[in-house]
């Protein structure tokens, strides 16, 4: 009889709980902008075959989920050290998190695609271990044309850049 009247009380505690205290933030922008920027990502679907430095060959697809909302991009698959960013709307600029490697998962933020350029700007970082751990803070791809693509990868630490730790990487679309 106690446990009954005890979660009679607590229950309706625990809803108000799970309940958000904060109203969701929309970014403002263009319509137009917004709509522009998913449908980039969204024609990336396919695969990408690169090469690095050393000539080490590399593969990243795209696929567009979740009814079409959504873009899904994973890098080295079957790797490792495979890694995945997923880039959606919110409100009206693309957001990108990137799930990488190193067990971090930074948040980027783009608003506009200008001359075929999308550049993500750090918008937060969650899974660091320590305040002095590195990750990847800023992303601009440049879509060349249809079958050629760039990414040019920034890491981050305190919120500064690391020289010398730039990655590039050049894609071509694999038919």
């Amino acid at each position: 009889m106690k446990t009954t009247r005890l979660l009679s009380l607590c229950l309706p505690l625990a809803a108000l709980a799970c309940q958000s205290t904060t109203t969701p933030s929309i970014v403002e922008g263009s319509a137009a902008d917004r709509d522009a920027l998913l449908e980039a990502l969204s024609a990336l679907e396919g695969r990408w075959e690169g090469a690095g430095a050393t000539g080490d060959r590399f593969v990243s697809e795209f696929r567009v989920i979740a009814e079409g909302s959504v873009v899904h991009e994973t890098m080295f698959p079957g790797d490792s050290y495979e890694m995945t960013n997923m880039y959606t709307l919110d409100g009206n600029s693309l957001v990108m998190t990137h799930y990488c490697a190193a067990g971090n998962q930074p948040h980027m933020r783009a608003g506009v695609v200008e001359a075929d350029t999308i550049v993500f700007h750090f918008d937060g970082v969650s899974g660091l271990e320590s305040s002095d751990d590195a990750y990847m803070g800023a992303m601009t791809l440049v879509l060349k044309d249809t079958d050629h693509i760039e990414q040019h990868w920034k890491q981050l630490k305190n919120g500064a850049v690391v020289e010398g730790a730039d990655k590039v990487m050049a894609l071509k679309r694999i038919p």
